[in-house]
């Protein structure tokens, strides 16, 4: 809604004497820098007819057409004299013959964009902490408190103004824009996001034009510290996330909450066992663990708040804390009850935290862009404490991970859960000790030097490795307390992934293109294949669309006697053929690759599940 609002007068654009004499223009005020001005001028009769600019003062600044004998004049004029432009500023044109004037008309010139000084934004006098002129905190809610954003400035002069909200990931996506004819001086504008708007930060960006065409844009198209800063409206639903990606049974957890709810219901679940799908990507399921508990908010309806749960005996696996506010909002915040001792299962599964948090579009910075690299800012860090963007939700969790945990369950596998946290302090031989398997079932692509070395030293010692997605190992990432730095591709410092994986990433195409995998070899692992009734030349994946959007192939650093199980041929053009693989090391170790992203997210379909059963009827085995 608009709280100020005028329309503009402009001056008049032709002139007429009393001996017939006219002179027009297009326009009353023109930018030279946005094109011409039509100048039509006349007389009643044929006459020496000439035309002159003048200054508001009346001194005659040049001739923009002598005096010629005619009855009518015109010209398309570009704001020159003499090759110079005109200063802004208000001018005459005048229709002159025989040295006399006969008529003139007004213009001004303008090259200055309207400006919006005194920017700020605000949400009707209740600021949450860290709030600040250009960021507003909102909860469209109904409930009277933060139910608006009030955006105010003052206008320079009479303007368009096309105000937009923008959600903002890689670009801009527009999802409210208004049109307005502003005066010069105080206005404001008033932005209720609608209730089912999802909660993030949004960019406002300010589009003005004035009379001349003059055009300014305020607020970034892109991240970083290219354009003109904007407000930024961030709409808050129930943000929290756990002081760490794991914890032990029996510890305590601290649960970090950001939400104006005068209460909120706490509960805690276990994503996997659950029954039925996820029926969208900001949505988690489980079992319930424990009972709910409920916490009185109003003393941090203006600020973050903890909250402190003790976690019981619960079994190693992926948990989330469900938050529900009493108006209904509801936040997620994932974590993992990891071992309390390396090996109290035999098998291995480690969970891509590091990679859930760089793929996290999640704005702690309020600056209108989400705090991760593929935002396009030039900084390449990461904060590893944020909330997930999509209510609490790791990025692509219902796409690859969740299948997957869902298998374990329903295959009835006991396994110990890891995060890269435990890899990061885990040695090689206490990880060859404690498992006879590691899986990493999904995108597991960013990895510090302490993980890298952990997990090819266990390889090298005999261990077993599954690799269920694509683009793994791919990023070295240095980490500082909360801080997660990403610094060169692990290739490039001779250290290619294919080595340790059997395949490295080949590219990427966000999914556009996906074709089956055709089986090419089963004598190899004859074991793979039983039960399938897969043969070579079979198709894997026809029924389901295909695989793709990330691939992997191998390389010349791929191990020695690597088989090549299964292929999706060209996928991204001739040559780039994503590769299943699977190969065995003198010292015993059993490594397999599934070459496209999206694999594990398919594991619950025949026969993908009974080849992951027997890949981990295999490689489970010492």
């Amino acid at each position: 809604m608009v709280l100020a609002f005028a329309a503009v007068s402009l001056a008049p654009l032709a002139h007429t004497d009393t001996r017939g004499a006219t002179i027009a223009v297009t326009s009353a005020v023109f930018s030279p820098l946005r094109g011409s001005i039509q100048i039509d001028a006349a007389v009643r009769t044929a006459a020496p007819i000439g035309l002159q600019v003048v200054s508001a003062q009346g001194d005659l600044l040049g001739w923009l057409a002598p005096e010629t004998r005619r009855r009518t004049l015109h010209l398309a004029w570009r704001g020159e004299l003499g090759g110079r432009r005109l200063h802004d500023g208000a001018y005459l044109l005048r229709l002159v013959s025989h040295g006399k004037r006969l008529t003139d008309t007004g213009f001004s010139v303008d090259t200055t964009a309207p400006t919006l000084a005194k920017l700020k934004v605000e949400n009707g006098g209740a600021p949450f902490l860290g709030d600040r002129p250009l960021l507003a905190t909102v909860t469209p809610n109904g409930d009277g408190l933060r139910d608006r954003a009030v955006i105010r400035f003052t206008l320079s002069e009479p303007a368009t103004l096309l105000f937009e909200a923008n959600r903002t990931s890689r670009s801009l996506e527009t999802v409210f824009n208004q049109r307005l004819q502003l005066p010069a001086g105080p206005g404001a504008i008033e932005w209720t996001p609608p209730a089912d708007l999802g909660p993030r930060t949004y960019l406002l960006r300010f589009t003005l034009v004035d009379d001349a065409g003059n055009r300014r844009v305020v607020g970034r198209a892109t991240a970083g510290l290219r354009g003109s800063s904007g407000p930024v409206v961030r709409v808050q639903s129930v943000d929290a996330t756990f002081a760490h990606a794991s914890y032990a049974a029996g510890d305590t957890a601290v649960l970090q909450v950001s939400s104006d709810a005068p209460s909120l219901q706490v509960q805690l679940f276990r994503s996997g066992p659950e029954l039925g799908d996820t029926p969208a990507d900001n949505i988690l399921r489980g079992i319930a663990v424990g009972g709910a508990t409920t916490h009185d908010w109003r003393t941090s309806r203006n600020a973050p708040g903890s909250v402190t749960l003790r976690l019981g005996d619960l079994p190693s696996g992926v948990y989330f804390a469900q938050l529900t506010a009493s108006d209904g909002r509801i936040g997620y915040a994932p974590f993992v009850v990891r071992p309390s001792r390396l090996g109290g299962h035999r098998v291995a599964v480690v969970m891509p935290t590091n990679t859930w948090q760089a793929y996290n579009f999640y704005d702690a910075s309020g600056d209108g862009w989400g705090d991760t690299w593929y935002a396009g800012g030039p900084a390449p860090v990461v904060q590893l404490d944020r909330p997930f963007l999509r209510r609490g939700v790791p990025p692509y969790f219902r796409r690859y991970d969740r299948p997957f945990l869902h298998w374990l369950a329903v295959n009835g596998h006991e396994v110990d859960v890891l995060t890269d946290d435990e890899l990061e302090t885990a040695s090689a031989s206490a990880l060859a000790v404690a498992y006879d398997l590691i899986v990493f079932p999904g995108h597991h692509e960013y990895v510090t030097d302490a993980e890298f070395a952990a997990v090819t030293g266990y390889r090298n010692l005999g261990g077993n490795l599954a690799f269920l997605s694509a683009n793994n190992f791919f990023w070295r990432v240095e980490r500082d307390g909360s801080s997660m730095r990403r610094t060169r591709q692990w290739r490039d410092l001779s250290k290619p992934e294919a080595a340790l994986i059997g395949v490295q990433y080949r590219g990427n195409d966000d999914g556009a293109r996906q074709a089956p995998f055709i089986v090419r070899n089963t004598t190899a692992t004859p074991w793979l294949w039983e039960e399938t009734d897969l043969t070579v030349g079979s198709k894997l994946g026809a029924d389901i669309g295909g695989y793709g959007t990330e691939i992997d192939g191998t390389a010349p650093s791929s191990p020695p006697g690597i088989v090549v199980l299964a292929e999706v041929p060209d996928l991204f053009g001739p040559g780039k053929t994503a590769q299943m693989t699977y190969y065995e090391t003198a010292a015993g170790a059993k490594v397999f690759a599934a070459g496209t992203l999206d694999f594990s997210g398919s594991v619950l379909g025949q026969p993908q599940s009974r080849l992951l059963q027997n890949l981990w009827a295999r490689l489970s085995l010492p």
